[in-house]
């Protein structure tokens, strides 16, 4: 189909992210800021057919978790200030832990009030694992629960779960991107980890970009992200996210990188394709085609994350923390490692994201032990 175009689709994706960047600039538009709009804005046109859901097996789609994704981590990371590490870390691992413990909590009410396994039966505790794995870490401890207990056998239950998974993660994304700026509002608190990095969303587009600067970033980039994978390959425990961004973190500390010009601009550009990419996936006609099971699991997956948010930003009042880190944090649980890019730029705290891949990565070790022990208590 004409929509499925990869160069069609690499052009809306492009012309969205342009869009959004434009309407952030007005007043009625700047609060929810362009790396929100742009995840409205690509899911509301992969709704209406205009772009092809994020499900889909897209070329383009695949690209930009495969190869853009990590190299936009690496070139951010060439910003970060070891010190909002210091500042940050530990108020970040902490309020991580207890989003982890929120969505236990909130996974567990929530299937004490849904009850789920009259519409999906015995497989309903697996897909609370699930679902407890996915909120923690990310979809590696999504499908590692669903591959130990069977799920993946059942092709349509599978594919339910999998677009609910979707349907309430990316909202979520934009919910916890608001919420901090709407609660400092309310409650003021003080911001935990600044570091003295020019916070330059608002300014993009007026940064000088040269070609020997673009080749640099680019082909360093690529070639770290070679090795990081390489890497991996010998020692398979270790994340390549991890490596991926110690190696960044080393080469951050020469002078010659703080020369480089763009750094901000194209790791934020291609944040937002990444972001565009998100939004697709909030596909409402595939969740419609799932039928009863479907909307079962999106009212028990909707609960439990709201009681996720309502578990976690409550410590965060009762300790007086920052918002931005609770935010953070609910971020890296919901939705893993990749979506700390986002918090960086939506909460416009480019301190964070170091701190924020760092829990992530731990969430991808926890999550699959945190689903299993939920599903054990649930009786699957």
């Amino acid at each position: 189909m004409w929509n499925e175009n990869p160069f069609y689709v690499g052009g809306m994706l492009c012309l969205l992210i342009v869009a959004s960047v434009w309407l952030a600039r007005y007043k009625g538009f700047k609060l929810a800021g362009s790396p929100i709009l742009v995840i409205l804005l690509c899911a509301i046109v992969s709704n209406i057919g205009l772009l092809p859901s994020g499900a889909s097996d897209q070329p383009i789609y695949n690209g930009v978790f495969t190869y853009l994704t990590p190299l936009s981590i690496f070139i951010l990371q060439l910003e970060v200030n070891l010190k909002s590490l210091r500042k940050a870390g530990t108020p970040m691992l902490l309020l991580f832990l207890a989003g982890a413990l929120a969505t236990m909590a909130g996974i567990i009410i929530s299937y004490a009030v849904i009850h789920p396994e009259k519409s999906i039966g015995q497989l309903a505790p697996a897909i609370a694992g699930m679902y407890t794995g996915t909120y923690i870490g990310g979809s590696i401890n999504f499908n590692a629960v669903a591959l130990e207990y069977g799920v993946m056998q059942d092709g349509e239950l599978f594919a339910a779960t999998t677009v609910v998974d979707n349907m309430v993660g990316t909202p979520w994304i934009i919910v916890a991107l608001l919420l901090p700026r709407w609660l400092q509002k309310i409650r003021p608190s003080k911001r935990t980890g600044i570091s003295n990095i020019d916070n330059t969303l608002h300014k993009m587009g007026e940064q000088q970009i040269s070609v020997t600067s673009l080749g640099i970033m680019t082909g360093i980039g690529l070639m770290v992200i070679f090795i990081s994978n390489t890497i991996q390959q010998f020692f398979p425990k270790i994340p390549s996210v991890l490596i991926l961004t110690t190696i960044a973190l080393v080469l951050a500390q020469f002078p010659f990188v703080k020369k480089i010009k763009g750094l901000h601009t194209i790791g934020l550009f291609l944040t937002l394709i990444f972001l565009g990419v998100i939004g697709t996936l909030c596909d409402v006609g595939m969740l419609m085609e799932s039928g009863e099971k479907a909307g079962i699991l999106l009212a028990f997956a909707g609960l439990a994350v709201l009681l996720h948010g309502i578990f976690l930003f409550g410590i965060t009042a009762i300790l007086k923390a920052d918002w931005d880190l609770a935010g953070m944090a609910s971020l890296t649980n919901i939705g893993g490692t990749t979506t700390a890019i986002a918090g960086s730029e939506g909460l416009n705290r480019p301190d964070l994201l170091l701190p924020g891949i760092l829990v992530g990565s731990l969430g991808n070790a926890l999550g699959t032990y945190a689903g299993f022990a939920v599903a054990g208590w649930l009786g699957a």
